[in-house]
């Protein structure tokens, strides 16, 4: 199992308080969300789902109390994917924020927006995490400013009503987001480049396939590995300090010893696809797994 470590040093925020101000609003509270994540999306029979199943119908394992009733031996029974999956928080604040706490079997009616607003919600809310990251660890007060900004009218979108939040260009905000991400991961990243041992490496970049690739024991500081390939990668004992990770695909990778607590842009998706152990360091704000292995 992998273990967090120290915090992330904490920046004053320079804007009122509001829910998703700190990443612990962005956690999954499915106890008081209307199993969302089983019903807005469908899936495909494959490695990670035993069925399939079609967008915006109930999973056949959902109980009348929206918990699931395979929750225990989700992997054992062919849901993987269910396991990896996380909302970022969206699913609560969907269902009690936006629509009252009135479910969509109460009011059917509600079902089609409902489950709209929560895929909104749900990139909204994923954004929020990279913002709250990059709002502490720029060193540019312009750009943590412009995080500030960015978080503020994600979260009037979110904290309003259906309507607002559906007529939301999310496509457009994603472009802005996507580019201050890239701007404060090159600024962290520069910091490592006169140290690391690693970036100069060919391989290492970003959309690359490092499918299996083995990377044990590399300091690998620096790092822009955005929405590179890593599956089934070999990163035991590596330290991917100020590594940029936003994307990369972590699905089945080992990460015994490694050292993640400083990478950049690491979300929980990703470690609850890869491997790990109690030496693993992970984020303070990133949880290990229940489970264990792929």
């Amino acid at each position: 199992m992998l273990k967090p470590s120290s915090p992330y040093p904490q920046a004053p925020y320079k804007t009122p308080s509001s829910p998703a101000l700190d990443r612990q609003a962005l956690r999954p509270d499915c106890a008081n969300c209307f199993a969302l994540c089983c019903t807005a999306f469908g899936f495909t029979r494959s490695a990670d789902f035993a069925v399939d199943k079609d967008a915006g119908t109930p999973c056949t394992n959902l109980a009348a109390d929206f918990s699931c009733t395979i929750h225990h031996s989700l992997r054992a029974r062919g849901f993987k994917g269910c396991t990896v999956f996380d909302c970022f928080g969206a699913g609560q604040r969907v269902s009690q924020d936006l629509f009252g706490g009135e479910s969509w079997l109460e009011r059917p009616a509600s079902k089609e927006k409902m489950f709209s607003a929560f895929k909104a919600a749900r990139q909204l809310h994923e954004m929020l995490w990279y913002l709250a990251e990059a709002q502490v660890r720029t060193f540019d007060p312009e750009a943590s400013q412009r995080a500030v900004v960015l978080r503020s009218i994600i979260e009037k979108a979110v904290g309003g009503d259906p309507d607002g939040l559906l007529s939301l260009d999310v496509q457009e905000l994603h472009a802005e987001v996507r580019l201050l991400l890239m701007a404060v991961s090159e600024e962290v990243r520069a910091s490592y480049f006169a140290t690391g041992d690693d970036h100069l490496d060919p391989d290492l970049r970003p959309r690359a396939d490092l499918s299996g690739k083995d990377l044990r024991s590399r300091r690998l500081c620096g790092a822009d590995l955005r929405s590179s390939y890593l599956i089934a990668a070999d990163l035991r004992g590596s330290d991917l300090t100020a590594v940029d990770l936003l994307g990369a695909d972590l699905r089945n990778a080992r990460l015994e010893g490694a050292d993640l607590s400083r990478a950049l842009f690491l979300t929980q998706p990703q470690i609850n696809a890869a491997q790990g152990d109690l030496r693993t360091l992970l984020p303070a704000d990133v949880a290990a797994p229940s489970h264990r292995g792929p």
